[in-house]
């Protein structure tokens, strides 16, 4: 096998399994080498191939699936090039097919001889796996179910034109990489490293349709979110109001509105504010949308990890991309508590106010704001009675509004949050 020709696919993640694969396709009836070592390094392949294929709910053939996975997964010249835009033009085409010839060989390879001179006649199970029982597994079955329909249009590839083919459009519709392949994304920071992008496999399915009122709030959010994913001017927007009213959710539906034309989201903690340069450096170049996403902002006044924010956001020597955004989440209007202190302070020391206004200056680089205030009772028992019809809940509507009104009262008040929680509670109360 002429793995070794790669140019462009090179340097893979899981391409250990790939290197031994191919030494054994090279030599597994070499007498030179000892046939039980030989039968050994074959089963840590399989198992290898075992264990990636269940943590990712693949099925099928799983070779197939697994070179897919590499090349769906990894970042390069080409693959990057073509991620949203598609076929590109120059001599890169020329490297990438010659690539793509050598993965051609690798998915018609032939494993018959090889498991009859090592006794592995077991890894034919591998050439029709059926999965696992899902539910006893997490993974995303977004990201599986595109791995397994890419592995088989791969496999029915008759050309290496055609595979490339396949692949370019694969990029095209569907990105590279974990910043391809995932929607949202958290930052974790190994220590003496440098910050990580880590995909978040299970995302709520929530949609703005299942957040009832809020029109107008929820108009401002897409109007904005809108002409950023088209590549117009937009900002970075601010979603403030009482606790429980659907902020949060509807920045996940907004993801999921729009995650199809390229958006993406990245959630990040107050305490990770520092690493926002290095975050936005990883991703200010490729050719996706980002949400930098900050639930619940606030600041107590002895916290100064709003400063890193507002260098972001603007004042920092380095421009802000084009397609990076941010959206916060906030119970806070000002985010940052003003105290009585604050107020008294001034009359003692002139330069006080100044700080003051640093303090309060960082909501204004939040282009739009949107509040989102609790309901009215009427409001509330609309809710309840649009949850209760969506999730099939047959009730009389008076006994159901009566206790909804009593739930209310001893869990948290009125808001949305509530009335999901009611909801919950009577789901879990039916036989």
């Amino acid at each position: 096998m002429r793995t070794n020709e790669l140019m462009l696919y090179k340097n893979m993640d899981f391409g250990e399994i790939l290197q031994d694969m191919t030494f054994l396709m090279d030599n597994y009836d070499n007498e030179y080498y000892n046939q039980e070592d030989l039968r050994g390094l074959l089963f840590e392949c399989i198992n290898e191939l075992l264990e990636i294929s269940v943590s990712h709910g693949f099925e099928g053939n799983l070779w197939h699936t697994y070179l897919t996975f590499l090349l769906a997964s990894d970042e390069n010249a080409y693959s990057t090039s073509c991620e949203i835009v598609g076929t590109v033009e120059g001599s890169i085409n020329e490297i990438a097919l010659h690539d793509f010839m050598v993965f051609k060989e690798l998915f018609d390879y032939d494993f018959r001889p090889m498991m009859n001179v090592l006794n592995a006649d077991c890894m034919s199970i591998l050439m029709e796996y059926k999965n696992v029982n899902e539910g006893s597994k997490v993974f995303n079955k977004r990201v599986r179910d595109r791995i397994c329909d890419l592995s088989r249009a791969l496999g029915s590839a008759a050309t290496a034109e055609g595979f490339k083919e396949r692949l370019t459009q694969f990029y095209k519709e569907f990105g590279v990489g974990k910043l391809g392949l995932h929607k949202a994304f958290r930052v974790e920071h190994p220590q003496e490293g440098s910050a990580e992008i880590v995909p978040i496999t299970n995302i709520a399915h929530v949609h703005l349709d299942d957040l009832i009122g809020y029109e107008t709030a929820k108009k401002k959010l897409i109007d904005n979110t809108k002409a950023f994913v088209e590549g117009k001017q937009a900002n970075n927007c601010l979603l403030y109001g009482d606790a429980g009213t659907g902020k949060s959710s509807s920045i996940k539906a907004i993801l999921n509105q729009y995650y199809n034309q390229g958006l993406r989201m990245i959630e990040v903690y107050k305490h990770q504010f520092q690493d926002l340069n290095d975050v936005i450096a990883q991703i200010k170049n490729r050719n996706y949308k980002f949400i930098i996403y900050m639930d619940d902002l606030s600041f107590e006044e002895f916290e100064i990890e709003y400063k890193y924010l507002k260098a972001v956001i603007e004042g920092g020597l380095e421009k802000k991309p084009n397609n990076v955004l941010i959206y916060a989440t906030s119970n806070r209007r000002h985010l940052i508590r003003e105290s009585f202190k604050d107020k008294a302070d001034r009359d003692e020391d002139m330069h006080t106010n100044d700080t003051v206004q640093e303090k309060l200056s960082l909501v204004a680089r939040f282009g739009v704001t949107i509040y989102y205030g609790a309901p009215s009772k009427k409001e509330f028992q609309q809710i309840v009675k649009e949850l209760a019809k969506s999730n099939h809940i047959e009730m009389p509507e008076e006994e159901l509004l009566l206790e909804a009104n009593k739930w209310e009262l001893s869990h948290g008040g009125l808001s949305g949050r509530t009335a999901q929680q009611f909801i919950d509670y009577l789901l879990g109360r039916e036989e």
